[in-house]
């Protein structure tokens, strides 16, 4: 029998353990609202109570908060209204009309969302059965399952910042992969084959960059309102800065792609890639190049380092590297404009994307934030749409 991957086996626990961890959440908290709708008079004794918890717990405790309130307030919308027409007209057809009509009004008209349902069937349970009765049971029954559902968010809801980190490691690692293979492309000289995969594989990182945005916003909504948020050893909005570099990143290595394919069309002398050693020294910029993008995606998900310094160094000496080679590889392309006057856009085009990716990555340095923790209370950042200091320039237009 074949053995699995060690990826695909961690795989396979990270989405195990979140699920179990559900569930023993979610059947504990039904639990101990039925217990406690047992002790308190004036209860039904029936599953309303562990019902509501199931329906306010959340993945994250803003979520549980958000939802205990709206469903609170459209629970006790639906009741008050059911007690006042039950008061004035009874329970007939034309009045079930109008009580469903006022109490979807009602929700909408609260912004209830989700829960603006809750407002008519609370009001439906109400005038069919004993109105005082249904209506103080119903009550009690919703204040004991939301403070059930909120008691244990406050203690089973943890922050959710691992996926978040994992996303960017992956992101790194699928970076750094790319410009390894360009690098191997160049030396093996087949570059104008390679090229058109290179562009694609280049385009498909805006995707990751869409999905670890994603896990970065529901790590950021974990955080808010919950108090083990404060043990955390950093801010996640060093990962949300750390994201909008290798944003920028994706960028660049898109238009060095495509800037590359360009090269190909060329003919002679006029094409850079033409020459094995340019090919070679562009090579190693990319290998240098590679290796810092994944010692930046280390520095960016370290939760504590003991030693920070040798991270960042090590980021520092790929980083120094790249600008070696990149200085060599900048001599020999360099030529008279009117000598080469086809190719040489091309060679200064190259120079620069690779000067963007290296300075990029030196220009926010993941590991230099402040040991105290600070709390972000920033919107979080659409897809495809990213912060931008002002005054720091985009790494390129699009291909």
């Amino acid at each position: 029998m074949a053995q699995r991957a060690p990826e695909t086996l961690t795989l396979v626990r990270h989405r195990t353990q979140p699920t179990a961890e559900t569930i023993v959440r979610l059947t504990v908290t039904a639990v101990f609202a039925y217990l406690i709708s047992l002790t308190v008079p004036g209860t039904s004794h029936s599953v309303l109570a562990p019902l509501t918890a199931l329906l306010v717990a959340q993945v994250s405790l803003y979520q549980t908060v958000r939802s205990a309130i709206s469903r609170v307030a459209a629970v006790v919308a639906g009741v008050l209204l059911a007690v006042g027409l039950a008061a004035l007209v009874g329970f007939t057809w034309w009045s079930l009309g109008i009580t469903i009509a006022v109490a979807l009004a009602i929700g909408y008209a609260l912004h209830l969302g989700d829960n603006t349902l809750e407002v008519p069937i609370s009001a439906m349970l109400i005038l069919s059965g004993d109105t005082k009765a249904a209506a103080t049971g119903r009550i009690v029954d919703t204040f004991i399952g939301t403070a059930a559902g909120l008691v244990a968010g406050f203690v089973f809801t943890s922050p959710q910042v691992q996926p978040a980190e994992e996303a960017i490691e992956d992101l790194c690692r699928k970076m750094s992969d790319l410009l390894a293979r360009m690098a191997a492309g160049l030396i093996e000289g087949d570059v104008p084959v390679a090229t058109g995969d290179w562009l694609a594989q280049a385009r498909s990182l805006g995707l990751e960059i869409r999905r670890v945005d994603d896990a970065l916003r529901q790590a950021e909504e974990s955080l808010r309102l919950n108090p083990r948020s404060l043990r955390l050893p950093y801010s996640p909005v060093s990962l949300r800065d750390s994201l909008e570099t290798l944003e920028h990143e994706t960028t660049t290595i898109r238009v060095l792609a495509r800037s590359l394919a360009d090269s190909t069309r060329l003919a002679g002398d006029d094409n850079p890639m033409n020459d094995p050693e340019a090919r070679r020294r562009l090579a190693a910029v990319l290998r240098e190049l590679s290796a810092a993008v994944t010692a930046y995606g280390r520095l960016a998900t370290e939760r504590d380092p003991s030693d920070p310094e040798l991270l960042e160094s090590e980021l520092e000496r790929h980083l120094a590297a790249a600008q070696d080679q990149q200085d060599r590889l900048a001599d020999l392309l360099g030529s008279d404009p009117r000598a080469k006057p086809v190719g040489w856009p091309l060679r200064g085009e190259l120079i620069s994307h690779l000067d963007r990716l290296r300075n990029e990555l030196r220009a926010v340095r993941p590991g230099r934030r402040s040991r105290r923790r600070r709390r972000s209370w920033r919107r979080p950042m659409q897809p495809g749409r990213s912060r931008r200091p002002t005054g720091r320039p985009r790494g390129g237009s699009p291909p």
